[in-house]
């Protein structure tokens, strides 16, 4: 019998999808899950509520808050925290790459590394040299995928992909999606929406 699949609906430049994205198939693994990895852009969305950056810095105490809270949840997964310049990062490119790998063994490996890069270390993720090292240090043809991620077919993937998330009442990430179409937001909420996907799977 097929297992229940969760949605995992991520943005590199998010902070809490680094720590959601560090721990889900171990989690999903113990409950299990399947994970479906959906890459996507927060940009078009907080432009559409009118906002030029992330509300961590239109709101200084609560990017104060969300800062040391990091660096709290960081701690306890064990997770190295640094703060990138600039925040939020441009993800645009590492998202290509990333909906390019949909399906193939090297995806998750490929999603880990660049938050770890970006979260852990503080790099530049918008340099194509940054996502160009990554895709080298897991044994992979970068100049290959590289070209293929720039492509206007994949390209196209990811607007859809981002239209899909909008549709579908995504505002935040990372978010999380069940078999039954419930959302959890938040990286608070993954254990609660593995659990909700088991019930419902099993139910089902």
């Amino acid at each position: 019998m097929s297992r229940p699949v969760l949605e995992f609906w991520y943005e590199f430049a998010s902070t809490y999808s680094y720590l959601s994205a560090m721990r889900i198939e171990r989690e999903a693994e113990a409950a299990g899950i399947e994970i479906a990895w959906r890459p996507f852009l927060l940009g078009p969305i907080f432009a559409a509520q009118g906002w030029t950056t992330s509300p961590f810095n239109l709101y200084p105490a609560k990017g104060r808050y969300m800062w040391r809270d990091m660096e709290r949840e960081a701690a306890a997964l064990g997770l190295p925290c640094r703060k990138p310049e600039p925040f939020p990062q441009n993800s645009l490119l590492a998202a290509r790459v990333a909906l390019l790998a949909a399906g193939h063994p090297w995806e998750p490996t490929f999603v880990k590394a660049v938050y770890r890069a970006e979260f852990g270390e503080g790099r530049d993720i918008s340099d194509p040299a940054t996502v160009r090292e990554i895709l080298l240090h897991l044994g992979l043809d970068a100049d290959r995928i590289l070209r293929e991620a720039q492509t206007d077919a994949n390209k196209a993937r990811l607007r859809a992909q981002c239209d899909e998330a909008r549709e579908r009442g995504i505002f935040g990430a990372p978010s999380f999606i069940t078999p039954d179409g419930e959302m959890f937001w938040g990286n608070d909420r993954l254990d609660r929406a593995l659990a909700w996907a088991a019930r419902r799977g099993s139910a089902g």
